[in-house]
Formats: structure tokens, sequence, C-alpha cells
């Protein structure tokens, strides 16, 4: 094998480690509010959310990784392309590490992102980057919370209205079993859009290293691409299955107190935001999207009950995420481009 291959061997090996690191720094946001109400324990719920993040690869089309293979002009004749991938991978889990050990829940979509973009920049400058991608995904940093907001406020005034006559205690334990399925359908949200992007960077990568067709469609029917879905949703299931207990109590716990009833509407909201968004082909970010959720259950009780000042800081973490992984992306590459490519 060629010093090349190599490189692109161990590039996908570095992807598939950064889908176990997206796993288990996402898995929060899969399980945090049905361990948050008790419903689960932690174990059981990453369990849980681990084997519908594995499905998801059943439910949904790979609009998301095409979205993601474009975010960068390959040039399948130029190898430096593959390098450009490497560093935007190892930018993209070197911020993820570092939220991850602080617990702010930030965007590893975003982070991947800005990671393969900063080093596309630092290589080939503005024109190597594909911005209408990169336009619509960050348009959706502000569009995904928002809209798990505005539908997690909805459904839970919904549900109030429905179950007013209930009896409290019979309400928390209707919903403790309902809970088991809006975090499931979070789960298949969290594993089809998630996976997806991870999916993207490989195809990419050997659109770069010229091993793939860049018309070449992401299908279980074909034998060339279908070790890509099975690996990346494996991957993704390992990861949340290891869990994030330190983000989960950022999530479930620091933002606003959840009962079963709120639970429910905050996955639901979120499932279908991230359901929405899958369908069209735009990666989001699944801490947005809860984050979002939980702040709307929790503003139809009182403003005053949710922990603002927890929110500003993840939402601080969230302007800084791409721009903070595309700098470390794109200093990795020159660094490397000097000691190496010259």
């Amino acid at each position: 094998m060629t010093p090349l291959m190599y490189v692109i061997i161990g590039t996908v090996g570095i992807a598939l480690i950064f889908d176990i690191i997206n796993g288990f720094h996402d898995s929060a946001n899969s399980i945090a509010t049905v361990v948050s109400t008790r419903v689960l324990s932690p174990a059981a719920a990453v369990l849980w959310a681990a084997f519908f993040n594995f499905i998801a690869m059943f439910i949904f089309a790979p609009h998301v990784a095409d979205t993601v293979a474009k975010i960068v002009r390959i040039d399948g004749t130029d190898s430096v392309y593959v390098y450009v991938v490497l560093c935007g991978l190892i930018g993209a889990i070197i911020w993820d590490l570092i939220t991850w050990w602080l617990a702010i829940p930030t965007s590893s979509s975003h982070a991947l992102i800005g990671g393969v973009a900063g080093a596309g920049l630092a290589y080939r400058g503005l024109d190597v980057i594909h911005w209408d991608s990169i336009w619509k995904t960050v348009k959706f940093i502000a569009l995904a919370p928002m809209l798990g907001l505005i539908m997690a406020f909805i459904i839970m005034v919904a549900v109030f209205w429905i179950f007013r006559r209930w009896r409290p205690t019979s309400v928390d334990r209707f919903f403790r079993k309902g809970q088991l399925l809006s975090a499931a359908l979070y789960s298949l949200g969290h594993g089809g859009n998630d996976a997806q992007k991870t999916m993207g960077i490989i195809m990419a990568l050997l659109m770069a290293g010229g091993l793939m067709n860049p018309d070449t469609q992401l299908s279980l029917t074909r034998w060339n691409t279908l070790w890509i879905i099975l690996s990346c949703h494996l991957a993704m299931a390992i990861g949340t299955a290891l869990g994030g207990w330190r983000i989960v109590k950022t999530m479930g716990m620091k933002i606003a107190k959840l009962r079963p009833v709120g639970g429910f509407c905050a996955e639901t909201s979120g499932a279908a935001t991230l359901f929405f968004a899958t369908h069209l082909g735009i990666p989001v970010s699944t801490t947005h999207t809860i984050t979002g959720a939980i702040i709307g259950v929790g503003a139809t009780n009182k403003l005053s009950g949710i922990k603002w000042g927890v929110a500003g800081r993840i939402v601080w973490a969230w302007l800084f995420t791409i721009p903070a992984s595309g700098l470390i992306s794109a200093g990795g590459f020159l660094l490397l481009q000097y000691l190496v490519l010259n």
C-alpha cells in the first residue's frame, strides 16, 4: 500500500472514533430528560438510546451525509484534500473533548463542519467552501432551538388542557410510560442526523483519495457504501452506550426541573425537529434542539424556573463552536503543511 492509503485508513479510523465521541458527548441529549425524571436509570437509558441510534439507518435517507460531504469542494486529483479532512476531524475532536470536560453541551455537528471548513480555508481559501451548505447549517443554529422551544411549549400547553381533570399522580404514571416512546423517537432522530455526518466525512475522504466517484450515493443495498453506514451507526451506538453523565446533569437537571410529562413534551418536540431537519438534509445540533425544548417546557410553568445563567453559557458555546473548531483545524493543517507537506 502507498503511504496515502495508510493515511486514508487511519483517517477512517479517526472518523469512527469521532463518531464514538459524538455518541457519548451527545448521548446526554437523548437521555437527559428520561434520566432526570427518573423514568430510567442512566445505565438503562443509554442502552435504550444506543439501540435506537443504531436502527435509525433503516429509517432515514442519507440527505445529511450528502450535505456534509460537500462542505468543501473536493478535488479527487489533489491528495492534499485527504489531509484537509484529517485536520478537520482532529479539530472537531479536540473541541468536543474540551467542551465535554467542561460539561458544556455543545454541538459535535457544528464542530465537525467548522473543523473541515477551517482546514479547507487554510488550504485553498474562500472559494473552496460550499457556502450554501454552511449557511443553511448556521441558520439552524437559531432555528433548531426555536422550533424545539415553540413546539415543546405548544405540546405542554395542550397536554395541560387535555389532562386537566387527571390527578397529578395519574398523569405522572401515564407519562412515565410515554417517555419511553418519546426517548426512543428522540434517539432515532439523534442517530439519523448525527451518524450521517460521519458518513459524509468518510465519503469526502474517499473522494479526496480518488477511491470514490463524487456522484456515488450512500445505500444499504450497495456493498461499497454499506460498510460506511453500518460502521458509523455502530460507532454512534457504542459511544452512546458509554454514556455522558457529566452533560446529562447539565441538560436534564440544571436548566429546568422536569417531571415525566415535561420530559415527554421536550423529547417529542425535539424528535419532531430532528426528523424535519434530517428530511431536509440539514445537519443540526441535537444539543440545541433539546435545550430549546427543555426551556419551552420550563416556560409553561414560570420563566424564573429556568436557569438562565446555565442556558446563557450554553448559547455562548454554540456561537463559538464553528469558529473555534475551525481555528483549531486551520492551525493543525498549517502546521502539518509546514512540517510534512512542503
